[in-house]
């Protein structure tokens, strides 16, 4: 191990090749001899185990959040002055700027120093587990190095980057040419598609690398901010890239992304932008995260990268919400890497603003370095032989008139019994955004519904063995596989059910302040839109979809269905949550901390922030200038908190003294 380790990670071997082979070899004839002496860090794990049969899920003790981007200098003063208007603070911010690597985040477990776990990021809560895939990977340590000055703890959660580098992605695509198989489109693909194998043995064999960009719970490490903890976690056995820069100011932020970009193409692998934390502990606590990312990072891409190609034609998609979606086929174009064919025009209004045509010669880009969109069309290159791009008022699927309503910019298909509708929102229940159902992704679906086995939700949780045993290319063993994973999807949580059923304008937030919110499934059916309006962060537009999504006779013989079919859907855990069923209402300015601070720590101690004076408040805390919600609480007696009682109530008041 520790000659792998000066070997793989510090590029510093101290013995020769040859001798490695032969310690390595030699590990290897006696733990076939004694499988007993096998250890839970032993290097020969790095060849790979028994292939898997599955992939079972890993939950996330500490969520793996998304970072939000930023794309120039303003939006990144934009994310300053947000921080420290946030934090009530003009004390300059320090941060560690470290370059985005284009590869697949993983979270790595270690008990007692050892790596016991490791998982995809999945939806942020939950993964897929792929230890016996991580730990061939020669630069994740299989045990971290304690010493005299580094000691572990008792369990550490530590994220970072698994990537392929230039030089391993251009041999493993040669390889695969000669094996007549088809090539990965980009390094990042490669690294994804060899660790999603189940068969650890191949992905053993795969030129994977890692370096570490942080830990999940700061609280067990003997540092107090990034600097220190990136020193500590290479001191105890991890790659750190070497690129990752301390930086006292924004300024010295802005330097070291024009550093990067400089340097980006002569790199080993693939980066698309930097990652910009704050750098301390304390301040990240306080700053804390949104639903889906932390408040003290972003990721600062670089500029798209641009090439040109040839509108072909224009098909028009529906999708699960009935928007009609125009979707330009493009003569396939290598961008940066990635080869692209379609990009989304997005609406009528966004064709005719760009002055698109069928036929046109048009600047493409990779937004953010992956999503394409086509800028402009290039007029001098124009033939004549061009041809409008005509919208269609009759929906392409079942020729229902389409509508497009007042002040929006989509049209849409309102047929309710629209095949292609159904069909979107029955791959989005069973995918990733969904319940995840292994499986039953797009291309099964679609099967599925053709062959009539699945009309609506509930059919999925009806299916038999036989009937998908005879269908062409699966057989008992797939069938099984499947109607497996379909039991395993039962018992789903609030949140995740609420957001795989595809509402309009709900997505994973809001489904996971309902759950927070109501509790139960039954409590949100019951809900008015009136009172979907005083939770915090749901508006008009979301209640009245909730309110009419729940309130149709078809909705609810669905979900009737679904309960007779066995779902048992899990309500939110309660834990340790002293504000629980507690309501609260903030009204004017706290001195000691941002507004959003103080319903952040709420939320965090399972209360509710409400928007609105009603008969649910249980709190309101005032601060200065309280105005009519301080008055009408009064009238209505609702307990009313001054910011210091809210400060002893969450445990956040400073200790009194006595000085006389």
């Amino acid at each position: 191990t520790c000659h792998a380790h000066h070997y793989y990670v510090l590029d510093d071997p101290v013995i020769a090749d040859v001798e490695y082979d032969r310690m390595f070899r030699e590990l290897l004839d006696i733990e076939e001899q004694f499988p007993e002496l096998i250890s839970a860090d032993s290097p020969s794990l790095r060849v790979g185990g028994a292939p898997l049969d599955q992939f079972v899920q890993a939950e996330h003790a500490f969520p793996m959040l998304s970072l939000d981007n930023v794309f120039d200098d303003l939006e990144l003063a934009a994310f300053e002055e947000k921080n420290l208007r946030y934090l009530q603070s003009a004390v300059p911010l320090t941060y560690l700027a470290e370059p985005k690597l284009d590869g697949l985040a993983v979270e790595l477990v270690y008990d007692n120093g050892v790596l016991t776990q490791g998982s995809t990021r999945g939806d942020g809560l939950t993964g897929e587990n792929i230890t016996a895939q991580l730990q061939t990977v020669q630069t994740i340590p299989l045990r971290l190095q304690a010493g005299n000055e580094c000691s572990i703890p008792e369990q550490l959660v530590v994220r970072g980057e698994v990537f392929m580098p230039h030089k391993g992605f251009a041999a493993l695509n040669r390889q695969r040419v000669e094996a007549g198989e088809s090539l990965f489109a980009n390094p990042r693909n490669a690294a994804a598609g060899s660790l999603r194998l189940l068969d650890p043995k191949v992905t053993a064999t795969r030129p994977l690398s890692f370096f570490v960009y942080g830990v999940g719970n700061t609280d067990v490490v003997p540092v107090t901010d990034l600097e220190q903890l990136f020193v500590w976690l290479g001191q105890i056995g991890f790659p750190v890239n070497p690129l990752v820069k301390f930086c006292t100011s924004l300024k010295g932020v802005q330097e070291q992304y024009a550093h990067l970009q400089q340097l980006r193409h002569d790199l080993k692998y693939e980066i698309d932008g930097m990652v910009v934390k704050i750098n301390d502990f304390t301040l990240q606590q306080r700053l804390g995260n949104t639903a889906r990312a932390p408040r003290w990072a972003v990721a600062w891409k670089f500029p798209a990268v641009q090439a040109t190609t040839i509108i072909k034609t224009v098909d028009f998609q529906v999708g699960r919400t009935g928007a009609v979606t125009p979707v330009a086929i493009l003569e396939p174009v290598n961008v940066d890497g990635a080869v692209v064919q379609r990009a989304s025009l997005h609406n009528r209004d966004e064709i005719e603003r760009k002055g698109l045509m069928i036929g046109d010669t048009v600047l493409i880009q990779r937004a953010g370095d992956v999503i394409p969109e086509i800028v402009k069309p290039i007029v001098g290159k124009r033939t004549g032989k061009e041809v409008d791009i005509v919208f269609p008022d009759k929906c392409p699927v079942c020729q229902h008139p389409l509508q497009r309503p007042e002040g929006e910019a989509i049209t849409r298909c309102v047929n309710s019994h629209c095949p292609a509708q159904r069909l979107r929102g029955l791959i989005y229940f069973t995918g990733k955004s969904g319940l995840d159902i292994e499986g039953l992704g797009r291309k099964n679906m679609e099967k599925l519904v053709q062959v009539a086995l699945v009309k609506d939700i509930p059919d999925i949780f009806s299916l038999k063995q036989d009937d998908l045993a005879a269908l062409d290319g699966w057989g008992d063993k797939s069938a099984d596989k499947v109607l497996l994973a379909i039991e395993k999807a039962k018992q789903p949580t609030l949140a995740r059910f609420i957001g795989a059923l595809g509402i309009r304008h709900v997505g994973e937030i809001t489904a996971e302040t309902l759950a927070n919110y109501y509790g139960s499934l039954i409590a949100v059916l019951a809900a008015s839109k009136e009172e979907l309006c005083e939770v915090e962060g749901i508006g008009d537009q979301v209640a009245a979809s909730l309110a009419d999504y729940f309130s149709d006779l078809s909705t609810r013989d669905m979900l009737e269905r679904l309960l007779e079919l066995g779902l048992t859907i899990r309500e939110p855990e309660s834990g340790n949550k002293p504000l629980e069923d507690k309501v609260f209402l903030f009204t004017g300015s706290l001195p000691a901390m941002s507004r959003n601070e103080a319903k952040q720590l709420v939320k965090g101690m399972g209360g509710q922030v409400v928007s609105g004076i009603s008969k649910k408040v249980t709190h309101l805390v005032a601060g200065t200038k309280g105005g009519s919600k301080l008055k009408k609480a009064e009238a209505m007696g609702i307990p009313i908190l001054t910011e210091q009682d809210f400060l002893r109530l969450v445990g956040r008041a400073e200790e009194e003294t006595d000085d006389s």
